[in-house]
Order: C-alpha cells, then sequence, then structure tokens
C-alpha cells in the first residue's frame, strides 16, 4: 500500500504534500518523484532486452556497442535476450532483429528506408545527407540511386565483365608487387587493387595512385565505423578526433583531384558521348542544379570504395575457403572447364556458373563480410505482434538469422546447403526491397569473374602447416566482418594450374 502511494505511475505525489511542509522540502519530493518514474520506466517495453535500470542500460548499451563493434554486440544482445530485442545506441531505442519474419516485414516497406547513425559522425566522414549508403535523408537519396542504379545494371554490366577481367589478368602478371620475403601474396592487397581499378574503369576513368588510394580508403573506412555510434562529446575534444579526421581529409582530398582532373576532360570534350559514366552524368546533374557539388563529389567516393571495402574481403574469404575444401575446388573447376574452357570468361556465361555461384553465396552465408542492415522507422508499426515507434532505429542481424532458419547443415561451409533454391526471405546477402543494395547484381557478376579468371591460372593454398583455417582467423566484427591484417595467416599461395607442384595439391 505504501508503495502505490509512492509510486508516481499510479499517484500525483504533489497532492501527498501538506501545506506546512517547507518550501525547501519540495524539490526532495520532486526529485524523489523523477527518480521513481526513471525506476518504473523499464517496465514500460514489452520487447524482451535489458533493464533501464535509472539510466544505466542506455549506457551500458551503447558502451558495449563502442567496445565490442556493432556485429559483435548484435550477436551478443540476441543471444542473451532473443532473436527481437531492444537495446539503446546513443540514447535512442534500438532493436536487434534475427528473424526471418521480421526482416522480411521491414525490407519491404517504403517506411523503413531510412538508416541512422551519429549525425556529428555521419557529418564528419561526409555521409550526411550526401552519397548513398547511410544518407538518411530520404528525398536526397531518392534523388541520387537512379544514378547508381544507371550504372550499376544494362550496359554497365555487360562491360564489366570485359574490364574485370582484363584487370585481373593485368594484376595476376604483377603478382610480384604483393609478394612477401616467404613468397606467398598478400590477396587482400591484391583483391583491393583489382576492385578499385575496375571501379576506376567503369565510373570515373581518371588514372590514379591504386596503392596510395587503396591506403587511403582502409583508413576512411576505419574512420568511418570508428565514429558512426560516438556521442556527441567526442566530437569537442579534438584530440580524440583527430587521427579519423586526417583519414577521411586524405581520401577526400584525393578524390578531389580526380573528380577535378574529370570535370576538365569534360569541358574540353570534342565529343561528350565520349566521357559518358557515372561520374559524368552526376556533374551533369550539379550543373543543372539538381544536386550539389558536395553530394556529387561524396557519390563518386563511395562508389569507388564500395568494392575495395567490402567486396574485395568478400573474395578473399571465398578464396580461404576454396583453399581448404578441394572438393569444393574440384567441383568449380568441373563447371569452369565445361562453361567457359580456355577462352576467357563472356557475359553469357555468368548465368551458366552455377556452383560458382553456389559457392560465393555459402561464403557469403557461412562466413559474411557486411552481416547486418541498419534502418529507422518513419512511422508507427507493428512487427510480430511488437509495437514499434515512429524513429525507432533498426538493425536487422543478417548474419545471426543465415545460422538460425532453414539451412540444413547451418554451421558447415557445404554446398549442400545451396542444392536446393533458398526462398530470399531466408537468405538476404545485399538485403531485398526499395533499400536494397543497389550493387547487388554487378557484385555477384563481379566475384564470378575474377574467381573464374583466378582460378582458371592458379590453384590457392593458405597456411595450413600453420593453423590456417577460416575459424581461426582473428577478425572484428563491427560495422563489417574485417580480418586482422596485422597476421600473416592471411598471406595465400598461388600455384600455377600447369605446375607439377599443383598437380600434387
Amino acid at each position: 500500500m505504501v508503495w502505490e502511494m509512492l509510486n508516481p505511475v499510479h499517484y500525483n505525489i504533489t497532492s501527498m504534500v501538506p501545506e506546512a511542509v517547507p518550501l525547501a522540502t519540495m524539490p526532495i519530493l520532486l526529485l524523489t518523484g523523477l527518480l521513481l518514474f526513471v525506476w518504473n520506466y523499464e517496465d514500460t517495453s514489452s520487447i524482451p532486452g535489458p533493464g533501464y535500470c535509472m539510466g544505466l542500460g542506455p549506457l551500458i548499451s551503447h558502451c558495449r556497442f563502442l567496445w565490442m563493434g556493432i556485429g559483435s554486440a548484435c550477436n551478443y544482445y540476441n543471444k542473451m535476450y532473443g532473436e527481437f530485442t531492444r537495446v539503446w545506441i546513443c540514447g535512442e531505442e534500438t532493436l536487434i532483429i534475427s528473424k526471418s519474419s521480421s526482416m522480411f516485414h521491414v525490407m519491404k516497406h517504403n517506411h523503413y528506408i531510412s538508416r541512422f547513425g551519429s549525425k556529428l559522425g555521419l557529418q564528419f566522414i561526409g555521409m550526411h545527407e550526401n552519397g548513398i549508403i547511410f544518407n538518411n535523408n530520404t528525398a536526397l537519396w531518392k534523388a541520387v540511386r537512379p544514378f547508381f542504379i544507371k550504372a550499376l545494371s544494362g550496359p554497365g554490366l555487360v562491360r564489366m565483365v570485359t574490364i574485370c577481367a582484363e584487370s585481373i589478368i593485368t594484376h595476376l602478371d604483377r603478382l610480384e608487387e604483393v609478394k612477401n620475403e616467404s613468397g606467398s601474396l598478400d590477396v587482400l592487397t591484391l583483391m583491393r587493387r583489382i576492385m578499385l581499378d575496375t571501379s576506376n574503369m567503369l565510373f570515373l576513368r581518371i588514372p590514379l595512385d591504386e596503392n596510395a588510394i587503396v591506403v587511403k580508403i582502409q583508413g576512411y573506412f576505419d574512420a568511418w565505423q570508428a565514429l558512426l555510434f560516438k556521442p556527441d562529446i567526442f566530437f569537442k575534444i579534438s584530440w580524440l578526433y583527430k587521427k579519423y579526421e586526417k583519414s577521411v581529409k586524405d581520401l577526400k582530398d584525393a578524390i578531389e583531384i580526380l573528380i577535378e582532373e574529370k570535370r576538365h576532360r569534360i569541358s574540353t570534350a570534342d565529343k561528350l558521348e565520349d566521357c559518358m559514366d557515372f561520374a559524368t552524368e552526376l556533374i551533369f546533374a550539379e550543373k543543372r542544379g539538381d544536386l550539389t557539388r558536395e553530394n556529387v563529389n561524396q557519390c563518386i567516393l563511395e562508389m569507388l570504395i564500395a568494392a575495395p571495402d567490402t567486396m574485395s574481403v568478400s573474395v578473399f574469404f571465398t578464396l580461404f575457403l576454396i583453399a581448404e575444401h578441394p572438393k569444393v575446388e574440384e567441383a568449380i573447376m568441373k563447371e569452369i572447364q565445361t562453361v567457359v574452357g580456355e577462352r576467357d570468361i563472356r557475359i553469357d556465361d555468368i548465368q551458366k556458373l552455377k556452383v560458382v555461384e553456389n559457392v560465393i553465396y555459402e561464403s557469403m552465408r557461412y562466413q559474411p563480410v557486411v552481416d547486418l542492415v541498419m534502418r529507422k522507422a518513419l512511422q508507427d508499426d507493428v512487427i510480430d505482434g511488437y509495437p514499434v515507434k515512429k524513429g525507432t532505429n533498426i538493425i536487422l542481424n543478417i548474419g545471426r538469422m543465415h545460422r538460425l532458419e532453414f539451412f540444413p547443415k547451418p554451421n558447415e561451409f557445404t554446398l549442400e546447403n545451396f542444392a536446393k533454391n533458398v526462398p530470399y526471405r531466408y537468405f538476404q546477402p545485399f538485403g531485398f526491397g526499395p533499400r536494397s543494395c543497389a550493387g547487388k547484381y554487378i557484385a555477384m557478376v563481379m566475384m564470378k569473374v575474377i574467381l573464374v579468371t583466378l582460378l582458371k591460372r592458379f590453384c590457392v593454398q593458405t597456411p595450413q602447416s600453420q593453423g590456417g583455417r577460416i575459424e581461426k582467423l582473428q577478425k572484428r566484427n563491427d560495422l563489417a566482418v574485417h580480418p586482422d591484417e596485422n597476421t600473416n595467416f592471411l598471406n595465400m599461395i598461388f600455384i600455377p594450374r600447369n605446375s607439377d607442384k599443383c598437380l600434387e595439391c
């Protein structure tokens, strides 16, 4: 009875104060009421998750994301509280979802096309209301998305096969550039250079220093994932963000120089059709007043970094897994010989490479690089019976869902998991719906071209004598899953297919 009288949810506490109570006691009573209200706040949500605990819950929740990394923290909370969990990031309610039915609902509806993150953090890296990746201004995002869709499909997709194959051959002929003293290769750097060269030849077509830009892209990505959830106070202390500021500036300055050269070439071209590409289309949009210069520069930057940033790691993981599974490699080589033979890969081969496709899919399922999607609710909704308020942040934990539902052997790397058609609601490496990955089709084609061209020339070995298995690789699961690059276990050995040593493998 006493507790019910003191509980501010059930009773007006100020009505309990006698008129004779000294004025000085009023702030104490009001503070007591506030604390009791805060204490009762944790019971207002029906969604499982950590308690509010007088504000300690949101603080601990946010700190866990900063400490563990976004992906690792999501896995922790889903494992602890279930596949539909409520936490807090930057003081805002955030849902972590790893149920296929809930993910399907979020991805297919237009009122979940916005993303979220620290406004100051996104401003710092140039993504706040610019570009396509984390642009949470839906009107501006809709304005730039058609430029990406046009460049990443149709004729651009066809041209990519030839350009990518030529780039791979060129880089494979220069393997000495990524070879260390022991004779093994830095495959991640190799893949990043191939991806950057291909992207540049498709979308910008300005000569660049691959090695220097690749290093700058890595610095930019590190800043991006480090700053995405930082509290506002972080950006008021210059020594905390200084190193990230330099990384962001280095890449943006380098890309701006390339774009200015592109502008110059457009202005002096005899035939504009010779200059037409993704960057040119954006520059023309800027001249029409449709896009700002800042937005144009950010769009071009994002188009150039997307493949070296994530797809290069996906191909690296795939090669690592192929090297660990000789029967998978044997199946791939049999298909390559049947479909492609001794010639170079062509666009009409792509749909026929079903084994290669399934190997890529199984690699992205078993060892994903981007295994989460971030959204924000733009209106009130109900998901699987749980009320979701407008403004709620949502993280779709796709990587965990791929290990929980549908697949017959979810904890193994095996082509049996794709022996039958997989309903797309259970397998979403690129997402689907209105804000799915704009480059999902070209990404699959590019990965097929790289694997086929490389594996036709070389068989791949990992340092298995040193325990080189993908499960033993040290990785950090933050905004994306990246291997720890401060280890020799990442290096691989490429053995020419026509050599005796390869025949013994």
